[in-house]
């Protein structure tokens, strides 16, 4: 098989952001690139607006790789969420939410995980599309009525268009992405390297307690 050209993974991050969120798919899309590095080249990128140490939502500390300048194409764009200040920050910030826009022009797949969905919706960018986002924030999707809320609560919504450019994915609550990402490395890469990947990671979840999702009524934004 020819070596194809790179593929382009960008996530954004900001101040406030869930670290998960961002952990969760950048390290399954880097085991997803090590398994093709001999027949492509998968790039995945932290972007921020600009360069420096930037403070997760726990006080964890991560530096993007490139600024918004440096990687202005993505194939597949992954918007994680933040806390609700957070979040509000960056709808304000027309860099940000520009940049969005800009690079979702000709992205593969338009991606986000979480409250991401309302950065997303904020742009623009899921309008006529079924999108789900944390339970707790479905409530906040009622500002956005093109947006068609997914029932009840899927780990994860595809919305593909009948197969157009710009695929839409967007996922519940932050461990969610683990579910998401893996659907994107098979579909990606295909079913034998998301396998690998599942089985290097080993996600094969049994968690040892069960809970009831509760029906959000208020936007936490």
């Amino acid at each position: 098989m020819s070596h194809r050209p790179k593929y382009r993974i960008g996530i954004p991050i900001y101040p406030g952001v869930d670290l998960l969120d961002v952990a969760a798919p950048y390290e399954l899309f880097q085991w997803m690139s090590a398994s093709v590095r001999k027949l492509r080249d998968i790039s995945v990128e932290l972007v921020a607006e600009t360069m420096g140490i930037i403070a997760t939502r726990d006080c964890m500390h991560i530096s993007p790789h490139k600024t918004f300048l440096q990687l202005p194409e993505v194939d597949l764009l992954w918007v994680p969420g933040g806390e609700p200040a957070a979040l509000k920050k960056q709808m304000a910030n027309p860099t940000f939410m520009q940049y969005l826009v800009d690079v979702s022009q000709n992205a593969e797949y338009i991606t986000s995980v979480c409250e991401g969905a309302l950065l997303l919706a904020e742009a623009g960018l899921l309008d006529g599309y079924q999108a789900t986002t944390h339970w707790a924030f479905l409530p906040c999707f009622a500002k956005y009525p093109k947006i068609e809320v997914a029932p009840g609560n899927p780990r994860f919504v595809v919305d593909d268009h009948n197969g157009t450019k710009g695929i839409r994915v967007t996922g519940g609550g932050i461990s969610s992405g683990l579910d998401e990402a893996l659907e994107l490395v098979g579909r990606i890469a295909g079913l034998a390297i998301a396998e690998e990947v599942q089985l290097t990671t080993q996600y094969l979840p049994k968690p040892p307690i069960s809970v009831e999702i509760p029906i959000a009524t208020d936007c936490p934004l």
